[in-house]
């Protein structure tokens, strides 16, 4: 089978392929580190991210989102050079799922929408899609990542009524942004 995350030895059941050019991606050409995580594991398997509506995911995937994503797609992905990110129309109608989503922040897409997978691990892929996935405010029947028990629960995004989220409690791996880009010893 030519699916990417089987090649990069994952054992993964989904296939992904880039967004604009259906080519399969190469985990392996991403940043050694985050391949490993519980969540990677699960995503890969399943094609769900287990991060999603996790609020302690929220702190990183913020903190990610405002350094690798916001200067396009605006603080609260409203959207400025690059789409809004928040609404219910998707340029690319893929990323309503979270493999499409993926694949579109790791291998980039058209116009200036660049591959993220030399600056975002596997796993910080997943925290900003989660950070991308809480700031929805369209209607939730528009939004399939989200699973039953989350879509009972929804409430769109209001940035006047977003309360601050504690501090990662261990679900979501934490960055470590000096581990990961200083070279070897």
């Amino acid at each position: 089978m030519n699916c990417a995350a089987h090649a990069a030895g994952s054992g993964a059941t989904i296939d992904l392929h880039n967004t604009v050019t259906g080519e399969p991606l190469k985990l392996d050409e991403a940043l050694a580190n985050g391949h490993d995580t519980p969540a990677v594991k699960q995503f890969l398997s399943t094609g769900h991210n287990p991060y999603n509506e996790v609020k302690s995911c929220f702190p990183s995937g913020k903190s990610l989102f405002l350094t690798a994503c916001s200067g396009c797609h605006g603080e609260y992905a409203e959207g400025k050079l690059g789409p809004n990110l928040g609404d219910n129309y998707w340029t690319y109608p893929i990323n309503t799922t979270d493999e499409g989503l993926f694949a579109t922040i790791f291998g980039g897409a058209n116009g200036m929408m660049g591959p993220h997978n030399e600056d975002l691990t596997l796993d910080e892929i997943l925290q900003v899609m989660a950070w991308v996935r809480h700031l929805y405010s369209g209607p939730v029947q528009d939004a399939p990542w989200f699973t039953e028990e989350q879509k009972k629960n929804y409430a769109p995004y209001k940035l006047e009524t977003d309360a601050v989220v504690a501090k990662a409690d261990g679900l979501c791996a934490p960055s470590n942004e000096s581990a990961r880009h200083e070279p070897a010893k």
